[in-house]
């Protein structure tokens, strides 16, 4: 479906982000990844200098962008522990990141461009002791269609939130399945199926769009001792 495109996909060495570039290489995609492990380039999309050098790489050797997944995962710490530089650094992977490389790569993209950005079901529901990544994920949620808006004509842009993905493809049963409408915990590749369908010209008609992708478990209203729930 993607032959001859061009995939970029931060954070792509492991978890979603593998993915997801799994699954446009099985599509024919040439992908470029950036990561602070081992991949075609290792670097820290938290700094400047990183994305510039990964984004200079990318255009020198592709010469066009068809599709950026913005997936790279900020630092989650809480209130009681979380330090300025922290939070900081968080949103500099979060949501500067995901700016900066549309920002450096946009004169590049192709035609039918697509950015997805990868949030969490977090940018509308908390635990505690989480601002740092929450307030990232609140934060890409909404570059999401501020950027659809200035890039319009030019690219797509939609983001994914989302909910319990086991990255270890692990099978859960009882409670941890059953709290899901959906009946069970997600994996990496339900999140790499809905990116592919967004970057397809079969989404050619939405854009600055968040897709929730969590089993409907943040649809499910939970009241203390209803359906077995009790507050502890």
């Amino acid at each position: 479906m993607f032959e001859g495109k061009t995939a970029v996909v931060t954070g792509g060495a492991k978890g979603i982000g593998k993915a997801i570039a799994d699954a446009f290489r099985k599509e024919g995609a040439t992908v470029r990844v950036i990561d602070l492990l081992p991949c075609d380039f290792c670097g820290d999309v938290g700094k400047k200098e990183d994305l510039e050098a990964f984004a200079q790489q990318v255009i020198r050797e592709n010469g066009q962008v068809h599709f950026l997944v913005n997936n790279a995962l900020p630092l989650m710490a809480g209130l009681d522990e979380c330090s300025y530089e922290q939070f900081c650094y968080a949103l500099h992977v979060g949501v500067t990141a995901p700016f900066y490389l549309t920002k450096l790569l946009a004169p590049h993209f192709g035609e039918g461009a697509a950015v997805i950005n990868i949030s969490s079901s977090r940018d509308r529901m908390s635990q505690p002791q989480t601002e740092s990544y929450t307030a990232a994920k609140g934060g890409i949620a909404a570059l999401t269609h501020a950027l659809a808006v200035s890039l319009r004509e030019k690219a797509r842009v939609n983001s994914i939130s989302p909910g319990w993905i086991d990255t270890s493809y692990t099978r859960y049963t009882g409670a941890d399945a059953a709290q899901h409408p959906a009946g069970r915990v997600g994996n990496p590749d339900d999140i790499a199926n809905a990116v592919l369908f967004l970057c397809s010209p079969q989404a050619s008609f939405i854009t600055g769009e968040n897709l929730c992708i969590d089993g409907g478990m943040t649809k499910q209203m939970i009241y203390h001792g209803d359906c077995g729930w009790k507050l502890e």
